[in-house]
């Protein structure tokens, strides 16, 4: 991935998507959250969001180290 600037951004529908911010492409990654979720979430949403994608993240770059050593 390109060392662009990323955005998370709140769709307002249940959808938050992850996105380079100078780019109008397809998100990077989208996270959508069932009526019943919202209602549970309490406008923390967002917030919920962005831990989730912090958690992928940090997960993907346990991974690559792995794959590193491995090699």
């Amino acid at each position: 991935m390109s060392a662009s600037l990323l955005e998370i951004v709140d769709l307002g529908d249940g959808e938050i998507v992850l996105q380079r911010a100078d780019d109008d492409s397809e998100p990077l990654v989208v996270i959508r959250f069932s009526e019943e979720s919202r209602l549970y979430l309490m406008d923390n949403g967002l917030e919920v969001a962005k831990a989730m994608i912090q958690a992928g993240i940090q997960a993907a770059a346990v991974m690559a180290e792995q794959v590193e050593v491995e090699s």
